[in-house]
C-alpha cells in the first residue's frame, strides 16, 4: 500500500501564519477582502487565505506546448510573447545607454533634487537672476555625481553576478539524451539531472535521485540563510519508474499547479500521469537558490524558470520604514519651503513700492527697460526664490544618509555584540532607522529561543499518571546507558525507575510512550561513522527522538511510507499509511501506522489545550496528567501530550477515500486536510506528557532589568501555558515579587495593558503577535520593537517600527525579516542603550546645527535686502555661496553626527535614565527647529550689521576707507565661516582629533580658496567668472576689520556660551549630572593614587602613619620577633596589611 501524503512540509514547525511570505509582504497583505454581509468568524480561519489559483500547466519534455496561443500574453499593443518565463535572470537596472537617463530620472523624482532642478532653470532666465548658475548647479552636480556613482557601482555588480550566474552550465534532457546547457537556455517543461553540490538552476520538481525513495538533501542558504540540510521527496510511482534516461525521456506528464508567487513556504499542485492523479507539495520541490548535498544525482523537471521562481519574487524592495526624525525632518522642510515663500512675498512687494516711489526716480538706475513696478515685484519675487533657496538644505538629505551609514557600520564592527562561539557579529540589515533605536518605548519578545537558548533536554515526564525524573534522592546519579549500544552519550536522565519499567516491560504504557516517541515525528536519520545523526526541524523533535533512542526505542531509517525502529533488542518496520503534519493552528501532529501484526494505529502529539478536547471519555489519568502537567509547567518546562488510537480497517479505508480528494483538491487544499483530520483525530487515548527544559540564555535577567529602568516596557509573546510563561518571566526578571499581577482574557490592552510595567501574553498565534503589536502602535503612537528567532515571528517583526533577528537555533528566516539581527538577546541592551541612543543624540544634534547654520548664511541676504532696495541682490560673493555648504561647514558637522558622545559606552549602560531624553522626544522636535529658526535669524543679524556699522564711517591705516561692496562681503564670510565653525566646536561633546582637524581644515579651506579665487591670475584666465580680483588681501590687511571679524564671531558665540553655562549650572541634563558625578569620582581616585605615591617629608608621617600598638603593648604578649629559619636584615619585624601598606 502506498503511503498517503497529509499537507507534510517535512517539519514539525510552523506552517501558514508562520513562515514568511517574502520581505516585503505580511499576512494581511495575502488576505482578500471578506465579502460584504459575511460575518469573517463564520469562516474558518485557514480559508481566509489566498492561493494563487491552479492555471499554471506545465507539459513535461513538450517546449513547443509552452508557445501555444492560450499561453501567450500581451506586452505591448498586439505584440505577445509567452507567458512562461526564460531561465535568464536580470537584476540589474541600466545598460550603457540607459544609464545617464533613467538614473536621472529616478533621483529626480525625488522632490528636493526636483526643487532645486527648477532654481536651476530659474537662473538661466536673466530678468530674474541675480545669481550665476554655477551656484546651484555645482551643489547639484555634485549631489547627483555621488548618487549616481553609488548607483552604478551597485549595478556594476549586479551585471557581473547575473552573467556569472546566466552562464552556469546544467545538463538538460533535449533529444532524448542528456546534454550541457546554459542555465539562460533553460526552459519550463525540461527535465534536468543536478549532481552533487550542483546549485539547482529554477524551482524544479524532483522526479528521482540515486538515493533509496528518492531522496535528496539541499541546502538553503541562499534562499532563506540556513546552513542545516533539508530534505526532499518524490513521489513513490517517479522514483520507481523514472531512473535510466530512456525513461526520462518518455515522460509525458502534465503539471497543473498554483501560479509563479513568493511564497516561500507553500507550494501546491497535481500531476497527472498515465490516468492516475498525484499530490504535490513543497516536499516534491527543489527551489532555485539551494544547493544539491549528499545526492549523488537527482532528475528534475522545471516547473518555474527565470523570474517565475520563487527565490526571484522574493526579490522585491522591503516595506520602506520611516522614523519619527525623518517625520519631523520632512515638516522642517515643509516649513522652510513656506516661509521662503512668504518671505520672497513679502521682499517682492517692497520692491514693487520702493521702484514704484524711490527707484523710478533715481536716474543713475535707469536700466532702459519700460517694466512696471508690479512686473519688477513679480520678478523680484522670483529672484528672492533663487537668492534664499539654500534655506531648503540640498545637502541635507545625503548629509544624513552618510551618517546612517557610518552608524550602521559602528554597529557592525562592535566586538562586544559579537558571539565567538557561533562566529556571528552583529548586523544592521538597513542604514535608516538607527537614531529610531534610541526611541524605543514598547519591546515585544518571543520567549522560545530568544529569551531562552532553544536547546532542548528531556528532563521529566508522565506516564500513567505517574512522574519520572522528580525523585530527589535521584539528582545525583545519573543513568548508565552502557546497556544500549544506540544510545547518545551526551542524554542525561537522573530516574533510573524509568529505565527499569521500560527494560522490564511490565508496563504498557511505558512502551507505548518511548514507541510514539520514536514513530510520531518528521526527522531524518544520517548514519555517520556507525553513529546515527538525527536531523529535526525543531530543538523539541529532536530532544524526542533522542530520549526514546536512549530509552531503547531507536528511530532507524525512514522511507517514503516505512519507518524502522529498534525496539529494545529487535527490529521492526512499520507501514506508514499517513503523516497528518504539524501547523500553528492545529498545534499538534499524528501518525497512521500498519503495525506488522496487520494492526492500524494512530500515535498523536500535541498541544494540551487541543489534545484534551479530543480524548475519549474512557481515557484513563486526564486529571493526575493535568497536575502533572501544572508541575512542570511552573517549573518552566515546555510539555507536550501524547495518546493513540486503534482504527478498524473499515474505519480507515472510508477515512483514506476522503483524504485522497482532500489532497488533490487546489482551492484551500489546506482547509480541505484540516477537517479530514479532524475526522480521524477524535476518541483518543491519553499516554502520558513530556517536559522539556530550555535554558534562559546568559544575561537575560540584567538586559530586562536595564531596559526596564530606561523605562522602556517588555511584553513578552508566547504560545506556553500561562504558568510556564509567568514562571519564565520571574525568572528573567520581567516579574517582580513586588508587582501586582493581573490575570485577564479580554483585558483592554490600550487602557490596563499599556499601564502595566510588564506584559506576559500566553497561548497567542504568530498572526496574534503581529496583531498585539499592532494595537499598541495604532493606539499609544509608541515606538515599538518586535525581537525574535524563527519563522513564526516574522510577521511580529515585520509590524514593529523595528525588528530584530536572533541567529539562533530555528533557522534564520527571523534574520532575513528583520532591521538588526544579533546572537543574544543580552546584546539588545547594547543595541539600544549605546548604539540607539547615541545615534539619536549625533542625529538631533546634526539637524539643529544643519538648519541653524543655513539660516544663519541665507538670511543675511534678507538683512541686506532693506539696503539694496529688495532687488534680489546678494551679500556675499557667489564662489563662497556655492562653496559655503560642500567644504566650508559640511565636514565638522559629518563628523559629529558619526562621532559625537555626550558620555562614553559604560555609563551609557550603568545609567539607564540616560535613554528617556530619546524616548520623550526633546532633543529635536517642532520646537527645537524654531529655536534653531531664531538662533540662526541673530546670529545673521550679528554678522550683517557689526560690519555694516564697522564699514559705515572708517578710515584704513593708508587712509583709504574700503567701504566696498566686495570688501564687505569677505568680512560677512569670513565671520560667518569662523562662527559656524566655532559653534560646532561648542556644541561637540567628544573631542578626537579628527574633530579637530575638521574644524580647523574648514576654515584653512575657506581662507585658501577665498584667496585662490580672488587672485589675478585666476582672473586674467576667467575674467567674467571671478571678478573679486585683490580683494581678500586687500582687505584683509587692515587691522580694524580683523577687530570687525572678532568682535562679530564673539558677539555671535557669547549667548549661547552664557547659555549653556546657566543650562549646565542651573538646569543640568541627566548626562551633565553623571558626567559631573563621574569626573568627581575620577578626580577621587586621582588623588587617593596621588597621596599613595607622595613623598614630602612634613606630612609623611601625619597621612600615611597607621594604627599603632596599644592594645598589643596593653594585652601583655610579647613583641619579640620569634626566630626564623629563614629571612635576612630587610625583613619586617611584623606583617604589614596589605591595605595599610597601601596606605604607606
Amino acid at each position: 500500500m502506498s503511503r498517503q501524503r497529509a499537507d507534510s512540509q517535512g517539519s514539525l514547525g510552523p506552517d501558514d501564519d508562520v513562515m514568511p511570505y517574502s520581505d516585503d509582504e505580511t499576512d494581511d497583505e495575502l488576505e482578500p477582502p471578506s465579502s460584504e454581509g459575511e460575518p469573517d468568524e463564520e469562516e474558518p480561519e485557514e480559508a481566509t487565505f489566498f492561493f494563487p489559483e491552479a492555471n499554471w500547466k506545465v507539459k513535461a519534455n513538450d517546449r513547443p506546448y509552452h508557445h501555444l496561443p492560450e499561453f501567450q500574453k500581451k506586452v505591448f499593443l498586439c505584440i505577445k510573447k509567452s507567458r512562461y518565463s526564460g531561465n535568464a535572470i536580470k537584476t540589474y537596472k541600466y545598460n550603457v545607454l540607459t544609464f545617464i537617463p533613467l538614473n536621472l530620472y529616478e533621483q529626480f523624482k525625488r522632490a528636493a533634487n526636483l526643487y532645486f532642478l527648477a532654481l536651476l532653470i530659474l537662473q538661466i532666465i536673466p530678468d530674474i537672476s541675480t545669481l550665476p548658475w554655477y551656484t546651484t548647479l555645482v551643489p547639484l552636480v555634485v549631489v547627483l555625481g555621488i548618487t549616481a556613482i553609488k548607483d552604478l557601482a551597485d549595478d556594476l555588480a549586479r551585471h557581473k553576478m547575473d552573467k556569472e550566474i546566466n552562464n552556469r552550465k546544467c545538463e538538460v534532457l533535449l533529444n532524448g539524451r542528456f546534454q550541457v546547457s546554459k542555465w539562460m537556455d533553460i526552459q519550463v517543461g525540461d527535465v534536468v539531472r543536478l549532481k552533487k553540490n550542483d546549485f539547482i538552476p529554477a524551482d524544479i520538481l524532483l522526479l528521482s535521485s540515486s538515493n533509496p525513495n528518492s531522496l535528496c538533501y539541499v541546502e538553503t542558504a541562499e534562499l532563506d540563510g540556513e546552513t542545516n540540510l533539508k530534505f526532499k521527496m518524490g513521489l513513490k510511482v517517479t522514483d520507481e519508474k523514472l531512473q535510466e534516461e530512456h525513461q526520462l525521456a518518455d515522460f509525458d506528464a502534465l503539471i497543473d499547479c498554483e501560479e509563479p508567487n513568493n511564497r516561500l513556504d507553500k507550494f501546491m499542485g497535481t500531476m497527472l500521469w498515465q490516468r492516475q492523479r498525484y499530490p504535490l507539495d513543497l516536499d516534491n520541490m527543489l527551489l532555485r537558490g539551494c544547493t544539491i548535498r549528499n545526492t549523488d544525482v537527482c532528475h528534475g523537471l522545471v516547473i518555474f524558470a527565470g523570474a517565475d521562481t520563487k527565490i526571484m519574487k522574493n526579490s522585491g524592495k522591503t516595506r520602506f520604514k520611516r522614523t519619527k526624525i525623518d517625520e519631523l525632518m520632512n515638516y522642517a522642510v515643509y516649513t522652510i519651503f513656506v516661509l521662503l515663500i512668504l518671505v520672497a512675498a513679502g521682499l517682492a512687494i517692497g520692491h514693487t513700492y520702493w521702484y514704484q516711489y524711490i527707484g523710478i526716480k533715481a536716474w543713475y538706475l535707469n536700466d532702459g527697460k519700460t517694466q512696471t513696478a508690479s512686473y519688477r515685484g513679480f520678478l523680484s519675487f522670483w529672484g528672492y526664490i533663487i537668492v534664499l533657496n539654500t534655506m531648503v538644505p540640498i545637502s541635507l538629505y545625503v548629509s544624513v544618509e552618510v551618517i546612517r551609514l557610518g552608524q550602521s557600520k559602528f554597529i557592525n564592527w562592535d566586538l562586544q555584540m559579537y558571539f565567538s562561539e557561533k562566529d556571528t557579529p552583529a548586523k544592521a540589515r538597513t542604514t535608516t532607522l538607527n537614531e529610531q533605536l534610541g526611541q524605543i518605548e514598547y519591546i515585544f519578545s518571543d520567549k522560545t529561543g530568544t529569551l531562552t537558548q532553544n536547546i532542548m533536554e528531556f528532563k521529566k515526564c508522565n506516564i500513567s499518571g505517574q512522574n519520572y525524573g522528580t525523585n530527589q534522592l535521584h539528582l545525583l546519579q545519573l543513568v548508565d546507558w552502557s546497556w544500549n549500544r544506540y544510545a547518545d552519550k551526551k542524554f542525561q536522565f537522573v530516574d533510573q525507575s524509568l529505565v527499569d519499567c521500560v527494560r522490564s516491560k511490565t508496563n504498557k504504557d511505558a512502551t507505548e510512550f518511548f514507541k510514539l516517541l520514536s514513530l510520531c515525528h518528521t526527522v531524518m536519520v544520517e548514519h555517520k561513522e556507525g553513529d546515527l545523526v538525527y536531523q529535526a526541524a525543531s530543538p523539541d523533535e529532536g530532544a524526542l527522538v533522542t530520549a526514546a533512542r536512549n530509552f531503547g526505542y531507536v528511530f532507524l531509517s525512514r522511507t517514503q511510507d516505512t519507518i524502522t525502529i529498534w525496539e529494545m533488542d529487535q527490529e521492526a518496520t512499520y507501514e506508514m499509511l499517513a503523516l497528518l503534519d504539524f501547523n500553528s493552528d492545529r498545534k499538534r501532529m499524528s501518525i497512521i501506522l500498519k503495525f506488522p501484526d496487520g494492526r492500524i494505529r494512530l500515535y498523536c502529539k500535541g498541544a494540551d489545550t487541543v489534545i484534551y478536547e479530543r480524548l475519549s471519555p474512557s481515557s484513563k489519568h486526564k486529571e493526575t496528567t493535568q497536575s502533572a502537567l501544572d508541575i512542570f509547567a511552573n517549573e518552566t518546562l515546555r510539555t507536550l501530550c501524547l495518546c493513540y488510537k486503534d482504527i478498524s480497517a473499515e474505519e480507515y479505508n472510508a477515512w483514506s477515500r476522503k483524504h485522497k480528494e482532500a489532497q488533490v483538491v487546489m482551492a484551500n487544499r489546506d482547509a480541505a486536510l484540516d477537517q479530514v483530520y479532524e475526522q480521524i483525530e477524535k476518541d483518543l487515548m491519553l499516554i502520558g506528557a513530556t517536559a522539556i527544559e530550555d535554558k534562559l540564555q546568559d544575561g537575560v535577567p540584567e538586559t530586562i532589568a536595564k531596559l526596564a529602568n530606561a523605562n522602556i516596557k517588555i511584553w513578552v509573546l508566547t504560545g506556553d501555558k500561562k504558568e510556564t510563561a509567568e514562571n519564565i518571566g520571574y525568572s528573567c526578571s520581567l516579574l517582580t515579587d513586588d508587582m501586582q499581577i493581573h490575570y485577564g482574557e479580554d483585558i483592554d490592552f490600550v487602557d490596563m495593558a499599556c499601564e502595566c510595567e510588564a506584559v506576559i501574553c500566553c497561548r497567542v498565534t504568530p498572526k496574534q503577535k503581529a496583531n498585539v503589536v499592532n494595537l499598541v502602535k495604532k493606539y499609544k503612537k509608541a515606538v515599538t520593537l518586535s525581537i525574535g528567532d524563527g519563522a513564526n515571528d516574522v510577521n511580529m517583526i515585520k509590524s514593529a517600527d523595528i525588528g530584530v533577528g536572533i541567529s539562533g537555533q530555528e533557522g534564520m528566516q527571523a534574520v532575513m525579516s528583520s532591521d538588526y539581527a544579533f546572537a543574544q538577546f543580552s546584546y539588545l541592551q547594547r543595541l539600544l542603550l549605546v548604539h540607539g541612543r547615541w545615534s539619536y543624540i549625533r542625529m538631533c544634534k546634526f539637524l539643529r546645527y544643519f538648519f541653524f547654520k543655513n539660516f544663519a548664511f541665507t538670511l543675511v541676504h534678507f538683512w541686506y535686502s532693506f539696503f539694496s532696495g529688495y532687488s534680489s541682490q546678494v551679500a556675499y560673493e557667489d564662489w563662497f555661496i556655492t562653496l559655503y555648504n560642500l567644504c566650508y561647514s559640511s565636514l565638522p558637522v559629518l563628523l559629529v553626527g558619526l562621532l559625537d558622545q555626550d558620555v562614553n559606552d559604560k555609563l551609557s549602560l550603568k545609567f539607564p535614565k540616560l535613554y528617556l531624553p530619546g524616548q520623550q522626544g526633546k532633543l529635536f522636535n517642532y520646537k527645537k527647529f524654531i529655536i534653531s529658526l531664531f538662533h540662526g535669524i541673530f546670529v545673521s543679524l550679528t554678522i550683517f550689521f557689526i560690519p555694516y556699522g564697522a564699514f559705515l564711517q572708517t578710515m584704513g591705516e593708508d587712509g583709504e576707507a574700503p567701504s566696498d561692496l566686495q570688501s564687505f562681503a569677505v568680512v560677512t564670510a569670513s565671520s560667518l565661516v569662523f562662527t559656524v565653525n566655532l559653534q560646532i566646536s561648542l556644541d561637540t561633546s567628544y573631542w578626537t582629533f579628527v574633530n579637530c582637524f575638521a574644524v580647523l581644515g574648514s576654515i584653512a579651506i575657506y581662507f585658501g580658496i577665498m584667496f585662490d579665487i580672488h587672485s589675478a591670475g585666476i582672473h586674467v584666465i576667467f575674467t567674467s567668472v571671478f571678478t573679486f580680483t585683490g580683494v581678500a588681501s586687500n582687505a584683509l590687511r587692515q587691522p580694524y576689520l580683523w577687530l570687525t571679524i572678532i568682535l562679530t564671531v564673539s558677539i555671535s558665540l557669547l549667548p549661547i556660551i552664557c547659555i549653556q553655562f546657566l543650562c549646565q549650572t542651573i538646569w543640568p541634563s541627566v548626562g551633565d549630572k553623571i558626567k559631573k558625578q563621574e569626573e568627581e569620582e575620577e578626580e577621587k581616585r586621582r588623588i587617593q593614587a596621588f597621596q599613595r605615591g607622595r613623598r614630602s617629608r612634613r606630612s609623611a608621617y601625619a597621612f600615611s602613619h597607621s594604627r599603632g600598638y596599644a592594645d598589643l603593648i596593653a594585652s601583655g604578649r610579647s613583641i619579640r620577633r620569634r626566630p626564623q629559619a629563614r629571612g635576612g636584615a630587610q625583613e619586617s619585624i611584623r606583617e604589614v596589611p596589605q591595605r595599610e601598606a597601601e596606605n604607606i
